[in-house]
């Protein structure tokens, strides 16, 4: 029973390990690729051979292209294992309509900090009910109370 319960606790021990699991999103080691890339003189195909596809496009006077770094981590089993942020960069790229780099910002988690977000809404447009919203919002109700025997509120 001792032999039992020894390869028992060592099997369990020897599973464990001491080193953090990290989460890894995006493109690895954004901000030194960020150092390559130079103004006026990278263009499309530059970029995307040292960063890849792009994460997030969009398409303004410029073409602007996003690229994320994200390592997260889970933290001590105090904090019930809550993901805790490791690095979390940004790279904000605008391309003119001839493929050359013209602009790039770099957020980092300390950057990102900083920035504010404005608390003000707008109002909305168009407040009437489409078919499209009625006949979702009926779908809704029946799948949420098939026999219709909830209260109404």
């Amino acid at each position: 029973m001792k032999k039992f319960f020894l390869i028992f606790i060592l099997l369990l021990i020897s599973n464990c390990t001491l080193n953090k699991v990290v989460k890894h999103h995006g493109v690895n080691f954004l901000e030194k690729k960020n150092e390559k890339l130079e103004v006026l003189i990278s263009n499309k195909n530059d970029i995307i051979s040292l960063l890849g596809p792009v994460a997030v496009k969009s398409t303004f006077d410029n073409d602007v292209w996003i690229y994320i770094e994200r390592k997260t981590t889970a933290s001590q089993i105090k904090t019930l294992g809550r993901k805790k942020i490791l690095t979390n960069n940004v790279l904000i790229l605008e391309i003119n309509s001839q493929g050359m780099l013209i602009k790039k910002d770099f957020l980092d988690l300390t950057k990102m900090n900083k920035l504010k977000i404005s608390k003000s809404s707008t109002a909305v447009i168009n407040n009437k009910n489409t078919f499209i919203s009625t006949v979702l919002t009926s779908l809704r109700q029946k799948i949420n109370d098939p026999l219709g025997k909830r209260k109404a509120k």
